[in-house]
Formats: C-alpha cells, structure tokens, sequence
C-alpha cells in the first residue's frame, strides 16, 4: 500500500472536505488579483466592463443613456432627477417590482411615459455591465465597492471580495454596513 493519503495532493482532507492546498494560487492571492480574474471570467460571460464608471455621476449618466435608449425618450435633467428619486429605495421589494412591471412617470408637460427599466420580454436586449472600484463620496461617507454588476445601468448587484485569511463575515458586515450608512448609494 502507498505511503500518504492520495485525497489530500488533491486538497480533499481524510473527511471529504476541501482544503485549500498550500500551493493553491487562490490561498496567496491578494483581493486585487481576486477581482482581475473576478471581471475576467465576467467578461467571458459576455458582461461588458467599463473602466470609465468610476462615481455616482458616471453611474447616473450611464443609467439614463441606457434607460432613454430602452425607452425610446429623451428626458430633461429635471425629468431624470425625478425618475431618479421615485426608483431608488432601500426596499428590496419596493425595487423588484419596479424592476418587474411597467411602470409610468409624468413628464413635465403633463403627459404620461409608461416605462420599464428592465426588457422582460426580450432579454437579449438588455445591457449587461460589471464596474469595479465605484466611489461613492457623501458629505456623511465614503464608499469604495471591488465589484458591482449593472443591468441597463441599474446597479443590482454588489460583490465585496476578500482574500481567504479573510473572514467571509467581514465582507458581508461591510455590506451591511455599507447599506446602513445614511449617505450612501442604497438609499441616496
């Protein structure tokens, strides 16, 4: 019989369970290589970095082309300002259905703009994004998040990325935190 337990070369310890090698290149991996290979393997996935999304006003700007252009509407800064305040809320739920069924917006002249932010029926159609490094500065704050996804410029999903010496509690505290702060991207 051979010497040594064959399940641990592989990483697998005597119970099953997986254990990252010493020589594993994820164990010495530092959150910046994490995140490079992070977008890679999205950009693979046909998701579309943008480098140049790096504030709240780069990330405004890009909503409203792809919101105008899904749309078929040009709205006034005063329109998207509006449009702006009346679909961001801290409610999950409240942001799901706004995602999910047509919604309508009065223009400044008084007529009617039924909307959806999102294409349901044709999602082909919709724009797939991934920033990373996005600043968010507030007179209370300032936020840095490693990765966030957008579709048709909404951001809907934040990935916080750690080493493994990191606990994954930490990321998920820092997104609570994040989230309860006053002055930041949830609820500003």
């Amino acid at each position: 019989m051979a010497q040594g337990t064959p399940g641990k070369q592989c990483g697998l310890a005597a119970t099953g369970v997986y254990q990252p090698s010493l020589r594993s290149p994820w164990l010495a991996a530092k959150e910046n290589d994490i995140e490079q290979r992070l977008l890679t393997k999205l950009q693979d996935l046909k998701y579309t970095y943008r480098p140049d999304i790096r504030d709240r006003e780069a990330l405004e700007q890009n909503f409203r082309e792809k919101f105008e252009a899904l749309n078929r509407v040009n709205l006034t800064d005063a329109e998207f300002s509006r449009l702006l305040e009346g679909i961001i809320s801290p409610d999950t739920f409240a942001c799901a259905e706004t995602l999910r069924h047509p919604n309508t917006f009065e223009r400044e002249d008084g007529t009617p703009l039924h909307y959806q932010p999102v294409n349901i029926k044709d999602w082909c159609k919709n724009s797939f994004e991934v920033v990373s490094q996005l600043r968010i500065n507030t007179k209370s704050s300032f936020q840095r998040y490693d990765v966030i996804l957008l579709l048709n410029g909404l951001p809907l999903v934040q990935i916080e990325l750690k080493t493994l010496q990191v606990s994954p509690r930490k990321a998920m505290q820092q997104i609570v935190d994040y989230k309860n702060d006053p002055g930041n991207g949830y609820t500003n």
